[in-house]
């Protein structure tokens, strides 16, 4: 399989258990791999053969800016989700970090990596 991957999303979101994360929100970066066969693609050079990483870009932005959860874990299971839906797009990894988690000690992220495919 081949992969496509994307590093660095960055969106706001107010996801979060904590009250305060909720109603200030905070910065969210993602990172995926797509999984899937890009030779249709590439033999022909056509973009509908493959996945359109600028649109799922603009999905994943739009998942993470959109309803809020108490977990990354949902969050990165939502996002999963929303790449799984592209038709080409056979596996999935998905990074979430979360730098700024109320955490009290210093730390330099938490994140999560989910892998999800198609059954």
């Amino acid at each position: 399989m081949d992969r496509v991957a994307l590093r660095g999303l960055r969106a706001r979101g107010h996801h979060g258990v904590f009250a305060e994360e909720r109603e200030k929100g905070q910065t969210f970066v993602v990172d995926l791999v797509l999984g899937l066969d890009t030779r249709p693609a590439a033999a022909d050079d056509d973009l509908t053969k493959t996945v359109h990483y600028g649109v799922v870009a603009e999905e994943v932005v739009a998942v993470v800016e959109g309803e809020p959860v108490d977990l990354i874990e949902t969050l990165a299971e939502r996002i999963a989700d929303r790449c799984l839906r592209h038709a080409v797009v056979r596996e999935v990894e998905v990074v979430v970090h979360k730098p700024e988690a109320p955490i009290t000690v210093p730390f330099d992220d938490v994140t999560i990596t989910i892998t999800r495919s198609r059954v």
